[in-house]
């Protein structure tokens, strides 16, 4: 497990990056994140509408994205996706280094058509989760929709973060999680984001994060 430090050619800021295997006996995952990206993604999980989520999340927080995940969906779909949030949070967690100098909370209210969403991700050191996409189909496109839930809870644990996401309204289940995943993208790349008020100071009054 390795956290890269690369520097930016028109700037003295380092990229946050993180690249690492992930090996269970149930999974088996390959990742690249780079936080400061282009909204570029390589993604492949083996669950198609995932995958889309994925992506999404990735263009609309304007990180980079490389992540293979061979899993055993012979068995079930609740390994891959699970498996795949906590080892992208953790990615960001590695990226974040000591999270000087960031703005460490952030929230955004997301529009999908007749969908509203919110998300409020606060990168605290601490694991809290809270969601509720209000989807009552047990099945978008091929993802088994009990698990968004489970992802968000296993990046909640990876990245050491609370992660609130919720649905306000809407009738598209598809738009449903859309707009959820939009929202936590948003959300996210706000707590990313570096504070030049902040500077190298912590976001904390403990000490650490």
């Amino acid at each position: 497990m390795t956290t890269q430090k690369e520097t930016q050619p028109d700037d003295t800021a380092p990229l946050r990056t993180a690249s690492f295997d992930r090996n269970t006996t149930e999974t088996r995952i390959a990742l690249h994140l780079t936080i400061e990206g282009k909204g570029r993604y390589k993604i492949s999980t083996g669950i198609r509408f995932f995958d889309h989520m994925l992506e999404l999340f990735t263009r609309h927080g304007a990180f980079d994205l490389e992540l293979k995940c061979d899993g055993d969906l012979d068995v079930d779909q609740h390994h891959t996706v699970e498996d795949v949030g906590i080892a992208l949070g953790e990615a960001f967690d590695r990226a974040l280094g000591d999270k000087r100098g960031i703005l460490r909370a952030g929230y955004f209210l997301m529009p999908m058509d007749e969908t509203l969403a919110i998300a409020a991700v606060d990168l605290s050191g601490r694991t809290a989760f809270a969601v509720d996409a209000k989807v009552r189909t047990r099945l978008v496109g091929d993802l088994q929709t009990e698990l968004v839930t489970d992802f968000f809870e296993g990046f909640a644990r990876g990245a050491r973060a609370n992660v609130h996401v919720k649905t306000m309204y809407g009738r598209s289940n598809h738009h449903k999680i859309e707009a959820i995943f939009k929202a936590f993208a948003r959300a996210l790349r706000v707590a990313c984001s570096r504070d030049k008020q902040l500077g190298e100071m912590l976001p904390s009054t403990k000490g650490l994060l």
